[in-house]
């Protein structure tokens, strides 16, 4: 298994601070509320100081958005997204302990934490510009090709685990229950 951005990303994005951890053995009876509580804590102080648009992690996802041609209100990074999720209900869903613990930690930290699946992706992930010939499968089950030049987590089937860089995560690579 290997994760790294390709080369053009680094060039296109200088900037960029990227990190792994691969994790194992974690089962859905690991208790992990605690922990969600104090990183959900400080999301609703942050929160309260101010609306998630102004938060600098999020205004630097907005910039790479805009630099790649999206609107940055259209598609948001995941963890902006989750934000306002939890702003408005106060929660979030509670999906399996370790995508609710990163969904807490992105919130805590307002950045974008991607949870795969490795028995679905095939050789490694590479972040990179889509050549339109990747297939995404969609959490509904249908298959999308991500555009050329889109920023998709690509493995060596040609397969898109995340479309728009942080936008959206394929339903093939999810971790469930």
């Amino acid at each position: 298994m290997y994760f790294q951005h390709s080369s053009d990303i680094w060039a296109e994005h200088p900037g960029l601070a990227a990190g792994v951890v691969l994790a194992t053995g974690i089962t859905p009876e690991v208790s992990v509320e605690e922990r969600i509580a104090e990183f959900s804590a400080v999301a609703g102080r942050r929160l309260a100081a101010g609306p998630e648009a102004e938060f600098p992690e999020i205004q630097a996802w907005r910039r790479t958005f805009s630099k790649m041609g999206l609107k940055p209100t259209q598609y948001r990074c995941a963890s902006e997204a989750l934000l306002r999720r939890f702003k408005k209900e106060g929660d979030l869903p509670r999906i399996h302990p370790l995508i609710d613990l990163c969904n807490a930690v992105s919130l805590a930290f307002a950045i974008p934490i991607a949870v795969f699946d490795l028995a679905n992706v095939s050789g490694g992930l590479e972040v990179r510009h889509a050549t339109g010939e990747e297939t995404y499968l969609t959490f509904s089950g249908e298959t999308e090709n991500p555009e050329p030049r889109e920023v998709v987590f690509a493995d060596a089937e040609g397969r898109a685990h995340a479309r728009r860089w942080t936008n959206r995560q394929s339903g093939l690579s999810a971790v469930r229950r």
